[in-house]
């Protein structure tokens, strides 16, 4: 922060930032018809996505007499994980990219038109973006995670860690090396590994988010301490991790379904994931919230300059009252009644006040308890599983009123 005083010419258009309009991905959708260039036709992906995962499991299965009963302890219809997986937390995926474009796509001009970028400093502000967009279009990226996918979310991950220890509709002996059903080759190698994709796609587009944030961070942002927001004028980027409760909500589901899926068939209870599930909300807070944290330093080091500034200016302001008003100093004829000195000082004070009260991170407790409702509230129906709805529904209006 400089201490100079500002002067900003208008700066030019500068064009929308999207984490989701690019790579290879996105080009695939918009030739199939399934999305365009506004990232629009959510519902129409959705249905096509979800359909391809979900629907060859419902018919595989039933070919195998695996849908209800059968053999195996788990049939399809009654896991409840892949239920959710594939008709909450992936439509989900796919909506939240459109909420996250739709909030994010200002930020890069909001940087521009608060005038936080001093002018010599525009060509690494541009760097910047321009990196980010080359990231977000990588087609080496997008094989990397599908490469990623298989070799270790499919063949290590769900083989040895995530699929249930037990016979199911996908994997119908208890014997680990046991060759897959149908259904489970299905599953196994196009439905999961379509879901692990998007969400590792994710991840890859958060991180191009937070290495973005770190490249402005490290320029030396002319921030403004009085600025009402308490964060120097970047209060926006707080709004920007409301965009990722869709995200927080479908990353809830998934752990909701596995969990449901070892209480139903394993004998498990809910108090036995309470590690799990705080993992999960913190998980999520870092990478939501996480990338915001860059700009801390630069806002202790602007609070610290506010203080001195307006501390020196409070001062001198103090000492000339008291002198005109305490010492005698003021012309006989003037009034203290309605005196413009005195609403001054009172402005003044709440001046400083603002300044005092400026946080280190452009984040709310709003913006934490939204984001941890929306990762928590897909496991709500779980807590039917340790006591029944009207007593659920009897405590819960007990806390209420």
């Amino acid at each position: 922060m400089s201490d100079g005083p500002r002067a900003y010419a208008p700066a030019p258009a500068e064009p929308e930032f999207s984490l989701m309009l690019g790579g290879p991905l996105f080009q695939m959708l918009r030739r199939a018809h399934l999305s365009d260039d506004a990232l629009t036709m959510v519902r129409r992906r959705i249905i096509v996505i979800a359909t391809v995962c979900w629907l060859p499991l419902l018919v595989l299965s039933a070919l195998q007499g695996q849908l209800i009963g059968g053999s195996v302890t788990v049939p399809f219809l009654l896991d409840v994980d892949v239920h959710v997986r594939f008709l909450v937390a992936l439509p989900l995926l796919i909506a939240a990219e459109h909420l996250v474009h739709q909030r994010l796509r200002h930020v890069v001009a909001l940087f521009l038109e608060r005038g936080l970028i001093p002018p010599d400093a525009r060509p690494r502000f541009d760097a910047a973006v321009a990196a980010a967009l080359r990231l977000r279009n990588s087609v080496v990226a997008e094989l990397l995670i599908i490469a990623f996918v298989y070799g270790v979310g499919t063949l290590v991950v769900w083989r040895n860690y995530t699929s249930l220890s037990a016979a199911t509709w996908y994997h119908p002996s208890s014997d680990p090396h046991a060759p897959l059903s149908y259904a489970g080759l299905w599953f196994g190698f196009v439905a999961l590994p379509a879901f692990q994709f998007l969400l590792f796609r994710w991840y890859f587009r958060i991180a191009i988010w937070a290495r973005f944030l770190w490249q402005i961070s490290r320029i030396p942002l002319d921030m403004v301490p009085m600025h009402p927001d308490r964060v120097g004028g970047l209060g926006f980027l707080s709004a920007t991790a409301y965009a990722f409760t869709t995200l927080a909500a479908a990353h809830g589901a998934v752990v909701a379904g596995q969990i449901a899926g070892r209480i139903f068939f394993l004998n498990a209870a809910l108090a036995d994931f309470k590690i799990e599930i705080a993992i999960v909300v913190v998980f999520l807070l870092c990478l939501t919230i996480g990338p915001l944290l860059v700009f801390s330093a630069q806002l202790a080091q602007a609070k610290r300059v506010g203080l001195r500034r307006f501390g020196t200016l409070a001062q001198r302001y103090v000492r000339e009252f008291e002198a005109k008003w305490l010492d005698g100093g003021a012309d006989r004829g003037e009034a203290l009644i309605g005196s413009a000195d005195i609403q001054s000082l009172a402005d003044l004070g709440n001046s400083y006040e603002v300044v005092k009260g400026m946080r280190y991170a452009p984040v709310t407790r709003d913006t934490v308890l939204q984001l941890a409702i929306a990762t928590l509230a897909p496991m709500a129906p779980l807590l039917l599983t340790i006591m029944p709805l009207e007593q659920l529904l009897r405590t819960l209006g007990g806390a209420i009123f």
